[in-house]
């Protein structure tokens, strides 16, 4: 069967593009299947303050599985994905006293399928997708039929649904 594995990467340090062409070029290797980028959408960072734009991408992978996604393995993608987060920057995404941080690279799982799972390291969807511009826009480019599984909302609808001051 036919697994859709949705991703945004960002990035707001250094050469960002450069950086993001090197996740997506890691997750092509890594993963196979059938791989699409939506096109950049730039943004302020959000949840803390910076002088840096962070550059973001949204990443649909259409992936054939052999079984359904168990937790086992909902935890090895998500490993697999923060390697090769850190192959490419092992520059933290906090600072010590736990705040955000600009970074290099930071690749989140959005959504597998339309799953709801929630561990101590994954939660899906992502919490906060529907606050987030720069996540919304990428995935109503790639995945203009998927829908939310708790609001049933496409990115589309969620999109709209943000305040004026979220949508710049």
């Amino acid at each position: 069967m036919i697994s859709e594995i949705h991703l945004n990467i960002g990035s707001n340090s250094g050469d960002s593009r450069a950086f993001i062409a090197r996740a997506v070029a890691a997750l092509r290797s890594a993963f196979g299947g059938t791989l699409s980028v939506s096109s950049e959408v730039e943004s302020e960072p959000w949840g803390f303050v910076s002088a840096n734009r962070f550059v973001n991408v949204g990443v649909l992978i259409a992936l054939e599985i052999s079984q359904p996604w168990t937790p086992f393995l909902l935890d090895t993608l998500l490993a697999k994905i923060k390697a090769i987060e850190k192959s490419i920057s092992p520059m933290p995404h906090r600072k010590p006293d736990g705040s955000y941080a600009d970074r290099e690279i930071d690749i989140d799982i959005i959504a597998v399928d339309s799953l709801e799972y929630s561990s101590t390291a994954l939660t899906l969807p992502h919490p906060h997708m529907s606050e987030r511009r720069f996540v919304l826009e990428p995935l109503a480019e790639l995945a203009s039929g998927w829908k939310h599984p708790a609001s049933g909302l496409t990115a589309a609808e969620m999109l709209a649904r943000l305040k004026p001051c979220e949508n710049i």
